[in-house]
């Protein structure tokens, strides 16, 4: 059955060691990530849609031709006149990554400016995405409220609405601001999808029951938790299933690997299979971008079942 699957949130421009002191440009986001794995894993009925707002100078045309190039549709994306993205550097040690970020007048951070715009391009979704980040970086509170109803009234109307909490502390102003809307956020959605560390050191969760327990209290549907090389454990109307995670051959680069699961999951979910299944053929994308460089790898190198 076709649709459109929609993620919503903030590209950044890359910068990465390339040698003899040299910088490679490159475009990323936690939400263009998961947007791009799930371009690439979806049937081609499916659209896979990006909103964000952009600016109106050369990165901002550059960063929209890539998201393009990818299949990923950007007809919604709001203009910001004398805007910019935001950009950060990467560093990368042992297959870590360390990254230092210039991202506080981003034009992302007007997403939710025009109500209206943002929510006609919701109307016209099946599914949405969105993450902790999406909320972190909105200008202000209202901008939160306003997004945040967006997402509870499309949860209403029957659409599928997926939160990826990614907690990151050094994106907020305080953590009982951020724990607030991280929970806010879940509960606007249908489907949640934390990784357990994130949720064992800020909410301060014992194990995986007690994340699965917080979040149902919530109100929350289903509920796939992510945990690392131990797998993820899933409860989807309360019925529970774990699929192990896949050892990659080598790690390269940990980045996107949660990311990369989300859309491989979510692009099996949306066309019809049991949510083990989903996760378990996430759990192969995953292993397999992680042992690559970069964010996005060539769709071409990922497993096709």
């Amino acid at each position: 059955m076709a649709g459109r699957f929609l993620s919503i949130g903030e590209c950044m421009v890359e910068l990465s060691q390339a040698g003899d002191g040299l910088l490679r440009k490159g475009y990323a986001g936690d939400t263009l990530n998961t947007a791009w794995y799930a371009r690439a894993c979806l049937p081609a009925d499916w659209t896979v849609d990006y909103f964000t707002a952009l600016g109106d100078d050369s990165l901002s045309e550059e960063m929209l031709a890539f998201i393009q190039a990818a299949g990923i549709e950007t007809g919604n994306v709001s203009r910001i006149k004398g805007g910019t993205p935001g950009l950060y550097l990467i560093n990368l040690m042992n297959g870590e990554r360390t990254f230092s970020y210039w991202r506080s007048t981003a034009a992302a951070r007007q997403l939710a400016a025009d109500a209206d715009h943002l929510r006609g391009t919701i109307e016209a979704a099946d599914l949405i995405y969105f993450s902790g980040i999406t909320l972190a970086i909105l200008a202000n509170p209202n901008a939160v409220d306003t997004f945040l109803a967006e997402m509870r009234r499309a949860r209403a109307s029957g659409k599928r609405v997926v939160f990826d909490p990614n907690i990151r502390p050094r994106l907020w102003s305080d953590k009982q601001t951020m724990l607030d809307t991280i929970t806010d956020g879940a509960r606007a959605a249908t489907l949640v999808m934390p990784s357990f560390d994130d949720e064992a050191g800020n909410f301060g969760d014992a194990d995986v029951e007690a994340t699965i327990s917080r979040y149902r209290a919530l109100g929350v549907q289903d509920i796939l938790v992510k945990d690392g090389a131990k797998g993820a454990t899933l409860d989807f109307g309360g019925v529970r299933s774990h699929a192990p995670a896949v050892q990659s051959a080598s790690v390269v680069d940990t980045t996107s690997a949660g990311d990369s699961f989300n859309g491989a999951f979510l692009s099996r979910l949306v066309a019809g299979a049991a949510p083990y299944d989903a996760a378990a053929f996430a759990a192969r994308v995953a292993a397999t971008v992680i042992g690559h460089h970069g964010a996005l790898i060539d769709p071409a190198r990922l497993p096709k079942s």
